[in-house]
């Protein structure tokens, strides 16, 4: 759903896995931490949010143990390769680009449309500057459109810009876009953009036993309804 690849590749490093099998290790699990629903940091300081929930059950599904690391999403990847973390649950799309840098599970949730907020209901976004985190799906979607794009670091930054005058519109997912409409005069536009694939979790390409226990996690909640119980209670895409 959200997220392309950050610019330039980055080698993979065959730095030895934190696994929990039995070796007291832990998986380090990176995510943002400034993406309501997907992930948040909550009153109390903590990562919260439909993928905090999903990834603490699949750590219990696979038998791991996991602790959570909050890393800023411009330099998500980098910080996976480089072995600050085992996994990324970031709300990230699965991309051919992605790919070639990392490896990734089975998706967990199917595609969010994107959709626009803006300050008037009747905006043509076509002719509009239309705001988008940095590296993301949206942005390259606009930048592919030869549209007028103006990128920021994190997703309040879209938002703000388009509060204080700076765009016309945000394109985000349309699950992080419910979490601000409403608010300071912010409506959603109804054109909505199929522009994602599924998110998964992303993983080192030499991780290749990590992500058989974790792509077996997802599977067994597909199987017994619960990740569509998940998905449902977060509202951040369509039910498998």
């Amino acid at each position: 759903m959200k997220k392309l690849i950050l610019g330039t590749a980055v080698l993979a490093l065959s730095a030895g896995l934190a696994l929990a099998d039995g070796d007291g290790k832990t998986v380090r699990m990176g995510t943002e931490g400034a993406y309501a629903p997907w992930n948040f940091v909550n009153d109390a300081g903590e990562i919260d949010g439909f993928e905090r929930e999903l990834g603490d059950e699949l750590c219990m599904r696979a038998e791991l143990k996991c602790e959570w690391v909050k890393n800023d999403w411009d330099s998500i990847i980098p910080n996976l390769v480089s072995g600050n973390y085992d996994t990324i649950v970031a709300g990230m799309s699965i991309t051919d680009e992605r790919d070639e840098v990392i490896d990734f599970t089975q998706p967990y949730t199917p595609p969010d449309p994107s959709t626009y907020a803006a300050l008037d209901s009747g905006l043509d976004v076509e002719g509009a500057v239309i705001a988008a985190q940095a590296a993301t799906i949206q942005a390259a979607y606009i930048a592919e459109k030869g549209w007028t794009l103006i990128e920021f670091a994190t997703p309040e930054e879209t938002v703000a810009a388009v509060r204080n005058g700076e765009a016309d519109a945000v394109l985000a997912d349309k699950s992080f876009l419910e979490t601000v409409v409403g608010q300071d005069g912010l409506v959603m536009l109804e054109r909505t953009e199929s522009i994602g694939g599924g998110v998964g979790m992303g993983l080192r390409e030499s991780d290749g036993e990590l992500r058989a226990k974790f792509d077996a996690a997802i599977q067994s909640m597909k199987d017994d309804g619960s990740l569509n119980k998940l998905i449902a209670k977060w509202e951040v895409s369509s039910l498998w």
